[in-house]
């Protein structure tokens, strides 16, 4: 297949792009760099079956050739408002991906008689008053709250692609992503993985708000990718939530983090100064995922952490 992956220089578009191409797919990767970083791609410098094209899919999209499937990953992500790159602080150019851009990708697709999967978040399901969250879960979102570019342009990017599957019959495909961590993720993302596995590789005391009661749970890259790659090769077009359903509060994976990586400066409480709209819990039900991909994760967290650490000790200089 040729393959178009929008937001390729990002986290989970270049793992995408290496998965691909290891399949012996053509991949043509499209990024603005504005979140994305080149040194994601670096390595496929030179690979004849990989194309990059700088663009900003919030643009008209134009790709000379035929192509035969369109990933659209392009949007920011990190929830950190203290990020410059995170969505609190681009909200324009968020809607514009989750709107413009998935409009964009999806006009590719239809021109082409292309296979199309969007990259949803469990973001859509606000702060759920459902546990675990199932696709069937509308949510409990606030429009109008800060949060509220990234959730909204997401839920308008699903509300989009059924459009576009309904009226245009374009081979639509939606996965709704829960926390992932691994290799190249960012490390000012502002999710606990990357602020923890930081903290404690310099030796820090890690920091929980509250008394860390709050839930999350951590989906490896590789097995994400391996989730979306079957989601892409099934026939499936409603939603699929993508994770790891192995739900914990946020100490104990504090505790986890300091076991694993050896630190021994202990934690560190703050006041909850957590937004109101910060969700209390997160956690995919995957029953879909598994009866319809045959899929779950696989890798635990102890090896997928010990997996991420030489990435983040060369981020920071410690390698």
């Amino acid at each position: 297949m040729r393959i178009l992956i929008t937001g390729a220089a990002g986290f989970l578009g270049s793992h995408l792009c290496d998965r691909l191409l290891s399949e012996g797919h053509d991949v043509l990767g499209m990024d603005n760099f504005i979140t994305g970083k080149p040194e994601n791609l670096a390595h496929l410098a030179g690979n004849p079956r990989f194309t990059f094209f700088r663009h900003d899919v919030s643009n008209f999209i134009f790709i000379p050739g035929k192509v035969d499937a369109v990933l659209h990953f392009a949007s920011p992500a990190s929830p950190n408002p203290k990020s410059p790159v995170g969505y609190f602080n681009l909200p324009i150019q968020t809607m514009k991906a989750g709107a413009l851009g998935t409009h964009h990708s999806l006009g590719v697709a239809k021109a082409n008689g292309a296979r199309f999967l969007l990259a949803s978040t469990s973001e859509i399901y606000g702060d759920p008053l459902v546990h675990p969250q199932r696709e069937d879960y509308p949510g409990n979102v606030d429009p109008t709250g800060p949060r509220a570019v990234y959730d909204e342009a997401k839920r308008f990017a699903e509300a989009l692609t059924m459009a576009y599957n309904r009226t245009h019959n374009v081979d639509t495909r939606i996965v709704r992503i829960f926390n992932t961590y691994g290799p190249r993720m960012d490390l000012e993302d502002g999710r606990a993985l990357p602020n923890f596995l930081k903290q404690a590789l310099l030796g820090r005391p890690l920091t929980v708000y509250g008394d860390g009661s709050q839930t999350r749970s951590f989906c490896y890259v590789d097995d994400l990718v391996d989730g979306i790659v079957r989601l892409l090769h099934s026939n499936e077009h409603l939603p699929v939530n993508l994770g790891n359903p192995v739900e914990m509060t946020i100490l104990e994976f504090a505790q986890a983090i300091n076991r694993i990586t050896g630190n021994l400066s202990g934690i560190a409480y703050l006041p909850d100064e957590r937004s109101a709209r910060d969700p209390q819990r997160r956690q995919p039900d995957i029953d879909r995922a598994r009866a319809l991909l045959g899929w779950e994760p696989r890798v635990g967290l102890e090896e997928g952490i010990q997996r991420t650490i030489p990435y983040f000790k060369s981020a920071l200089g410690l390698a």
